[in-house]
């Protein structure tokens, strides 16, 4: 086991030692592929578009934006002018007593006047 260590190890050294050269055809035709495929990607590479752009394109377009615009528009007007079956989140949010009745305030206004 020794020797086929010691065998290996002469087969690493003399790989080590006898690195033949690239052919100069050969290293100017892959330096020549990497740039086209560099170009290429470049190419792909599509331009800076501003955020409102991004987000259109993400949803769908502008069919698809319409189509969120009517239906939040008629959200909001579900909950402002809500069917009478469903209940008034506003009523359930901030419960108050329909019997409670606003007295005459008077204001005292003694504040205001000037003590000097």
């Amino acid at each position: 086991m020794a020797e086929d260590d010691m065998d290996l190890d002469q087969m690493f050294a003399q790989a080590r030692q006898g690195c033949p050269d690239l052919p100069d055809d050969l290293a100017v035709r892959i330096l020549t592929d990497a740039e086209t495929v560099r170009l290429e990607r470049l190419k792909l590479a599509a331009p800076h578009q501003p955020v409102w752009v991004r987000m259109m394109s993400a949803i769908g377009g502008w069919q698809s934006a319409g189509g969120l615009v009517a239906a939040s528009a008629a959200g909001v007007w579900i909950g402002f002018a809500a069917p009478d079956f469903l209940p008034d989140p506003a009523e359930i949010i901030f419960p108050q007593e329909t019997g409670f009745v606003v007295a005459d305030i008077s204001l005292d206004t003694i504040f205001l006047e000037d003590t000097e």
